[in-house]
């Protein structure tokens, strides 16, 4: 039997699942997942069997349940350091859990006008000045933190962190959209799109039978 378990959401649909999947699945310890279909009748029942909070994501590992995927996180890089979940420099670790903590406070009318769905593909959808300018602060983010910290590989601080898993869901939703980036930021999306995990959970996402009419575009 594995070590932890993860409840999630509908793949397709729910981002701060993957997130934190993403964070667990980047550690490389084996993992049951345990997926609950969102907004049915049984859906907060269910998940408040194993979530405090009556929302996904959450990690059970023995008697603990961490619930919040950044918190997640914080759990996994203490437990298992060796995963490098965090970069492993003070300076660039304090930026990467800034960049990581606006992703998780921040962008809520990105969130809200252009909601994850991998299945859809919705290029050219109008969006507002104020979803602009959450795009324009993202790509300063990721440009500013590649510049900075990314040369010792292709994410954000080099190799995979919590911080690349904090943004997944939004390069999913660029490509949804058909969000045009400059090279730099546009790089850097596709190369986290390519991630092995990512493609793992997007390939499930599409293959699920799930429909959520109020995310369907």
């Amino acid at each position: 039997m594995a070590d932890f378990t993860i409840y999630i959401g509908n793949k397709n649909y729910s981002s701060w699942s993957l997130r934190a999947w993403l964070m667990l699945k980047a550690t490389g310890a084996a993992f049951e997942e345990v997926l609950i279909p969102l907004y049915q009748p049984p859906s907060r029942a269910a998940i408040l069997r194993h979530s405090p909070s009556g929302k996904v994501p959450a990690l059970r590992h023995g008697a603990v349940t961490v619930w919040d995927s950044l918190a997640i996180g914080e759990y996994l890089a203490e437990r298992l350091p060796a995963a490098r979940l965090w970069p492993d420099d003070a300076g660039a670790r304090a930026v990467a859990r800034s960049v990581s903590a606006e992703m998780h406070a921040g962008f809520g009318e990105l969130r809200r006008h252009l909601p994850m769905n991998l299945r859809a593909s919705v290029a050219g959808r109008e969006t507002t000045a104020a979803v602009a300018a959450d795009i324009e602060r993202i790509a300063a983010l990721w440009c500013d933190s590649r510049r900075r910290f990314g040369a010792g590989g292709a994410y954000l601080f080099g190799h995979f962190t919590i911080a690349d898993a904090m943004y997944a869901p939004v390069v999913s939703r660029f490509r949804t959209y058909g969000i045009a980036l400059e090279d730099a930021a546009r790089a850097y999306a596709e190369a986290l799109w390519a991630h092995p995990a990512l493609q793992e959970w997007a390939a499930a996402a599409h293959s699920e039978t799930m429909i959520v009419d109020r995310f369907e575009l």
